[in-house]
């Protein structure tokens, strides 16, 4: 098999990090996220984590060439020495032109940018909708939601809008919500963030031809299977 460097691309709810970890497991491939990255950086000693632990403590923001130093210190270690599924990486042309010439330093390229279409309309809902049980049930307000009782919790004082909370009505328990997509202001918030850093790359790999698109909206398996075959076809 030769060598296979994805880019995966979607908004919040079009189903990324479950796609993300079957192409991963399919194509033994690891999975590399620059926010994992950077959030293993404050339990890391070395010369460069200790270098941005100090950037971030000092409330500066993380610049290209050192985004790009994590980036390629991630990409040297052996598992990723044929390939890897790139996740939150590049966010802007600067980073996306370092991608491009350190994969050519190596002789291999980009194959493919899998872009997952979703409206935002759509985005939101999945997003701030959904929820799961201890057992791994998942529900969403807006279109799987029976035998759930939802309620907002009743906090004025807190700045933000009320939270979202649901409940089950066979045993009253509370369904577990991730913090970011329980405040409705956060979830657009995130959307607006990945609008403004993630698309503007996208026309420089359309304009080398490396984007193919999946409706998002299509049932987990039908995403899945697309995007296999697009993997396929790029390999």
């Amino acid at each position: 098999m030769g060598d296979l460097f994805l880019l995966i691309v979607g908004v919040q709810g079009s189903g990324k990090g479950t796609q993300a970890a079957h192409l991963t497991e399919r194509y033994g491939i690891p999975h590399v996220s620059t926010g994992d990255l950077f959030r293993a950086m404050r339990t890391r000693s070395d010369p460069l984590a200790q270098r941005i632990q100090a950037e971030m403590a000092a409330g500066k923001l993380i610049d290209d060439a050192t985004t790009n130093e994590v980036l390629k210190d991630r990409l040297e270690q052996s598992d990723a020495a044929h390939g890897a599924l790139l996740d939150g990486y590049p966010r802007n042309l600067v980073q996306a032109q370092f991608l491009t010439d350190y994969l050519a330093s190596r002789g291999q390229k980009l194959n493919a940018v899998l872009q997952l279409e979703l409206d935002l309309y759509t985005a939101f809902k999945r997003s701030f909708g959904r929820a799961t049980s201890k057992d791994g049930r998942a529900y969403n307000y807006y279109n799987k939601s029976e035998g759930v009782s939802w309620s907002v919790e009743q906090d004025p004082d807190k700045e933000f809008p009320p939270r979202l909370i649901g409940t089950l009505d066979t045993t009253g328990e509370v369904l577990n919500r991730r913090p970011d997509d329980a405040n409705a202001f956060g979830v657009i918030e995130r959307i607006e963030k990945f609008l403004s850093e993630t698309q503007p790359v996208l026309p420089y790999y359309q304009a080398l031809g490396l984007v193919r698109s999946v409706d998002a909206s299509l049932s987990i398996d039908e995403v899945r299977d697309r995007l296999v075959e697009i993997v396929e076809d790029v390999r």
